[in-house]
């Protein structure tokens, strides 16, 4: 690994993240004084407020946000404005200082780490390796023997990154995470908001009725911190190989309605992993936006693999973990493929909702092949994790 220090260390366990982290540049972001903005070194992050007479800057009457030039005017995410369609999903901002932090380097949305209904303990460290596909591009092909055969996964990471996403989902309890959900919600910027993710926790015993019930109770539980919008993950590649919530489209759709019994009219929006089928996916969009209870979909989540170290054995400790999810660079394109595939459904049934483009994002240019495949939006969790300059890149890229 070179000196760059990402702003979750992967050299540390989930636990000391949590309690000690964000590190590197978001550290000293959080250091330094916020600009009204929270963003202040780019010149797409807000407008600037009239000074007033003792020389301090008051926000703009009646104005949310200024869109990058280059963006449609009055950039919104899910009905809320933005100053840029970019930011961090669900998985390295653990807490209101990542998130805080990720503010103030620019990224204009920013996912609270998806939480439960209850305490949910992590994998065992290390949970992170840099992960070396074969293909001379660095991909991963969704289907192929490669990701049953093994991939190599150890400690050399290099650009352009890809890693192991093996944490299991967890979550502080509800008594933790809604005060700290409050204060990463307080603290975005102008132009800037905040998405909360969650999802439902599978425990022995749970019936179907229980496990959608655990969904709409989680769901509630964010709602009561103020949030303007919500992200449902279905696609946990820790929930086990083949048997994700997102492959089963009509039961996601039973989740989607009970869920939008407890939180009403705020959107939401569901994250999907790579689902290979064109007449499954449209089931999926039929069964949750042709019923009115979901807004938009995040995709993609991780992409399942069978992770080996030099020799060939299991390169994560553990039982259980032979797989892992891959993220980063090797997903790319799996992701616009899901992107682009998702918005043609959107024009052939003539609905309206949102797509969120995640998967590879590690440079601009990757930011508007997300856009021009169809992605109203667009986050990197890898990408930024490496490069805590990301957002600022992107935002002086677009003229």
């Amino acid at each position: 690994m070179s000196d760059f220090e990402p702003f979750y260390d992967v050299k540390h366990s989930y636990e000391d993240n949590y309690e000690q982290g964000p590190f590197g540049a978001f550290a000293e972001a959080l250091k330094a004084t916020p600009s009204v903005t929270s963003g202040d070194s780019s010149p797409y992050e807000g407008e600037p407020g009239k000074k007033t007479s003792a020389g301090a800057e008051e926000k703009p009457e009646g104005k949310a946000a200024v869109g990058a030039e280059g963006e449609p005017a009055g950039s919104t995410f899910l009905g809320q404005p933005v100053n840029l369609p970019f930011g961090i999903p669900a998985g390295p901002l653990l807490n209101s200082r990542f998130t805080t932090a990720a503010f103030r380097m620019g990224f204009d949305l920013a996912t609270y780490k998806t939480v439960r209904s209850r305490a949910w303990g992590c994998n065992p460290f290390p949970n992170v390796l840099a992960v070396h596909p074969k293909s001379a591009d660095g991909s991963l092909t969704p289907g192929s023997a490669e990701l049953d055969e093994g991939v190599l996964a150890d400690t050399d990471y290099e650009q352009p990154i890809s890693i192991s996403n093996s944490f299991g989902v967890p979550s502080q309890s509800p008594d933790v995470w809604q005060p700290d959900m409050r204060a990463a919600i307080a603290a975005a910027g102008l132009g800037q908001v905040l998405v909360p993710s969650f999802q439902g926790s599978r425990v022995e015993g749970m019936s179907e009725e229980e496990y959608i019930a655990d969904h709409a109770t989680t769901a509630r539980l964010i709602k009561e911190t103020g949030a303007k919008f919500m992200v449902m993950n279905t696609s946990c590649p820790n929930e086990g190989h083949n048997r994700l919530l997102c492959h089963n489209p009509l039961l996601v759709g039973r989740i989607t309605e009970a869920v939008k019994q407890e939180i009403g009219d705020i959107p939401l929006m569901v994250k999907l992993a790579y689902i290979p089928s064109d007449d499954d996916l449209e089931l999926m969009v039929r069964s949750t936006v042709g019923h009115g209870t979901v807004q938009g979909f995040s995709t993609i989540n991780t992409i399942s693999a069978k992770l080996v170290d030099a020799n060939g054995n299991q390169a994560l400790p553990g039982a259980g973990r032979d797989r892992s999810g891959v993220c980063g660079n090797a997903i790319r394109g799996a992701g616009l493929d899901m992107v682009a595939r998702l918005a043609a459904i959107r024009e052939k049934l003539g609905l309206d909702f949102k797509i969120n483009g995640v998967g590879g994002v590690v440079s601009p240019a990757d930011y508007q092949a997300y856009r021009n495949a169809g992605a109203d939006s667009v986050m990197s969790a890898t990408g930024a994790m490496w490069d805590a300059e990301l957002a600022r890149k992107i935002k002086s890229s677009i003229k």
